[in-house]
């Protein structure tokens, strides 16, 4: 059983690895974390890359930190991951997403700190955005449908 101080190695070499290049296939991690003398498997792996909020894009595994940042403020490149927005009573926005990319969005979105967002809470494929009120409610759409184009 691999103890909390294993684990958060791995996840930091993951993140190492996945800063310093290119890496397409969970079976290249698999051989670059062996290679490094972690003990891992491409199950174990894919949960790290699900727990870190590790998206792929592009033929590529990347960080959802990157992602922002490459986005420069506008979420251009989340935008591919984002299908659908829904309303859900006067004070919820759902956000539907492509499968594992909720996280890495949800982390976008709370970071930019809009003043009409109260909090969020991502699943796998779906975010669940709380506003204050109607009103709030209603420019978070806005902004949402021209930022994702949903």
């Amino acid at each position: 059983m691999l103890n909390d101080a294993q684990q958060f190695e791995r996840r930091g070499a993951i993140v190492r690895i996945l800063r310093e290049g290119r890496v397409g296939k969970q079976q290249d991690l698999v051989r670059l974390l062996k290679k490094e003398g972690h003990d891992v498997n491409q199950s174990s792996v894919s949960r790290d890359l699900r727990d870190l909020g590790v998206l792929k894009a592009r033929g590529r595994y990347v960080l959802p930190a990157d992602e922002v940042t490459r986005a420069n403020g506008d979420f251009g490149t989340l935008a591919q991951f984002v299908r659908a927005l829904h309303r859900a009573g006067p004070s919820i926005a759902v956000l539907r997403t492509t499968i594992g990319a909720a996280q890495s969005v949800a982390v976008a979105i709370d970071k930019a700190e809009w003043p009409e967002v109260a909090g969020t809470i991502s699943g796998d494929d779906t975010i669940f955005i709380a506003t204050a009120n109607a009103r709030a409610q209603e420019e978070l759409v806005s902004r949402l449908r021209t930022l994702f184009r949903v």
